[in-house]
């Protein structure tokens, strides 16, 4: 870890300068299906669907990270150009 000369660390990145880690995960297929099914009722791809259900399971034990961000917003980000503008 590099320190500035005053020996203070650096502060960690912006939230949005972090990257995402990717994760291998075996899963028995029914538990897939149920898994996806319900990421469909939510609206949530199954990935998402995965992460809501740990981040909920870590608050809920007490073990969710303090500098943990928000979720990441679900759809086509504001303003992207597709379609015509709304009144």
């Amino acid at each position: 870890m590099n320190e500035d000369e005053s020996g203070a660390p650096p502060p960690p990145p912006p939230r949005a300068a972090r990257q995402r880690k990717q994760v291998l995960l075996r899963l028995d297929p029914a538990v897939h299906d149920a898994l996806a099914r319900w990421a469909g009722d939510e609206l949530r791809s199954t990935n998402a669907q995965i992460e809501f259900l740990l981040r909920r399971a870590l608050a809920d034990a007490g073990r969710l990270p303090r500098d943990t961000g928000a979720l990441p917003r679900r759809g086509r980000p504001p303003g992207s150009g597709r379609g015509p503008a709304k009144a």
